[in-house]
């Protein structure tokens, strides 16, 4: 985990949230274009181990974003992620299938969790979203192979369409 880290940032004035939103690969591409992110991070939230050697130990994919909450506020980040989540899907996002590839917002900071909560309860449909708001419990980094993957390479899969993948670029 990287508590002592995030802390680090906090002190900052930056603040760090955890966006899962299937394919980490899409979602990071997305995130780090957006107005006030200063960096992003491919990884894994709540699992049970700290590799990522180990076979699926609960995880979802998610993207670690550092952001300055005086250039972007934390209820535009969830409006900037539900453009690219079907937030009624469970378990499911494109052609991306498995419980790795669950939609969830997640934060050490209660204050986002309740912010996260409050966003979707104001919703017209809050009663058919299913994006998992939780306490960050553990949070590995993914491999080198997967950090800025569609940067890297730019034709590989991804469930978000090109023209919202790079909207805010």
């Amino acid at each position: 985990m990287n508590t002592l880290q995030d802390h680090k940032h906090a002190n900052n004035k930056h603040e760090i949230i955890y966006f899962a939103g299937g394919c980490l690969w899409g979602v990071q591409e997305y995130m780090k274009h957006l107005p006030g992110v200063v960096t992003t991070e491919a990884g894994r939230a709540n699992g049970i181990t700290d590799t990522t050697s180990s076979d699926y130990d609960g995880y979802a994919e998610c993207v670690k974003v550092t952001f300055k909450p005086n250039a972007v506020n934390i209820t535009d980040l969830f409006g900037y992620f539900f453009e690219i989540i079907d937030p009624y899907s469970i378990n499911q996002q494109g052609a991306d299938v498995g419980k790795k590839y669950r939609t969830g917002i997640y934060s050490n900071n209660l204050i986002h969790l309740k912010s996260a909560a409050e966003y979707i309860k104001s919703r017209d449909d809050a009663q058919k979203v299913v994006v998992e708001i939780l306490p960050l419990t553990n949070y590995v980094k993914s491999d080198e192979e997967h950090q800025e993957r569609l940067t890297r390479f730019p034709n590989d899969y991804c469930h978000i369409p090109k023209k919202i993948l790079h909207k805010y670029k």
